[in-house]
């Protein structure tokens, strides 16, 4: 089996420091898109104002879709024609993302809340077993959260990132996300919250979940390695294997997770040009479909590379 089942178990919401409890997401109907090689190709998508009573992720994606599952019905083995296996002798399988976090359940279990970006994807998991996070979805988590409840959202700033971290927080604001308080880089959080890490990457690495970024995607889910100055963004293909480095000027914006915690999105560079040139990436259509992106020359690039690929957008 590819992997263990449940690992993990959504914290309830932690209230105080400004942040506020878990508020009711708000009313609405939900998305779902379904693709192959870390959304670089979209099979499709469709939307709804509505849920059906019941509805579970499971019956979402037979509703559109032409769907073969395993294991009782629970997880999904194929769709339209796209199978779960090993392709080139790599394994790939398909994954299913709400809100931009990683399933804990299959998908007949999960029920959907108004709100909910479901997002289906065939690749290879040779290099990272488990993606626990993604960007591709925002604004969510931000917006609608988890499991039908709003998360308090925390961001913590670099002392010299202070007007990217407004950008952040305005940007998220255009977004219909309700942002809380404010903390310093490496302050602990209580497992409900979710929090985006500002500035350089020299900086955020003080912070013990994002520098589970530096041990590769085998550790963190994402096909990004800084080095440890900070100076260099090594971009990775499927496998885990380096493409090509960034330098001077590079930015990243990756979601990672931890144990209990909820996601941990990092908006970093190598230097104050790259932690504005991810600050003004955190936008819908730059993100969407994407698992993280690097920024060279202010243009996305999306993770993780195609092997062998330049990846140049």
């Amino acid at each position: 089996m590819r992997r263990l089942l449940a690992l993990l178990v959504l914290a309830a919401a932690l209230g105080g420091c400004g942040l506020g409890s878990g508020d009711a997401a708000p009313a609405g109907g939900t998305e779902l898109t379904v693709s192959r090689n870390f959304g670089a190709e979209e099979l499709g998508h469709s939307e709804r104002k509505t849920i059906p009573g019941g509805e579970t992720v499971m019956r979402q994606l037979q509703r559109r879709f032409k769907v073969e599952t395993r294991y009782g019905g629970g997880f999904v083995q194929n769709i339209e024609g796209v199978s779960g296996g090993r392709r080139s002798g790599r394994p790939v399988d398909w994954f299913f993302y709400v809100n931009g976090i990683e399933a804990e359940s299959g998908a007949a279990a999960r029920r959907l809340s108004p709100g909910d970006r479901v997002w289906w994807d065939h690749h290879d998991w040779g290099g990272a077993m488990r993606v626990p996070a993604v960007v591709g979805s925002f604004p969510e988590p931000f917006k609608s959260g988890a499991q039908g409840k709003r998360l308090p959202v925390r961001i913590d700033c670099a002392q010299d990132s202070q007007r990217e971290c407004r950008e952040v927080r305005k940007r998220l604001d255009e977004a219909g996300a309700k942002v809380g308080g404010s903390g310093t880089l490496g302050t602990r959080a209580g497992p409900g919250v979710l929090r985006l890490l500002v500035g350089r990457w020299s900086e955020v690495r003080v912070d013990p979940t994002a520098r589970r970024i530096e041990k590769g995607p085998q550790v963190s889910g994402v096909f990004a390695r800084p080095d440890a100055a900070g100076r260099h963004f090594e971009l990775l293909d499927p496998r885990g294997q380096r493409v090509r480095s960034l330098g001077a000027g590079a930015g990243l914006v990756a979601a990672t997770r931890f144990l209990d915690q909820q996601p941990t999105w990092v908006v970093t560079g190598t230097d104050d040009v790259g932690v504005a040139a991810a600050a003004a990436a955190l936008v819908e259509t730059r993100l969407k479909d994407r698992f993280a992106i690097a920024l060279e020359n202010g243009r996305e690039v999306p993770l993780p590379l195609p092997s062998g690929g330049a990846g140049t957008p």
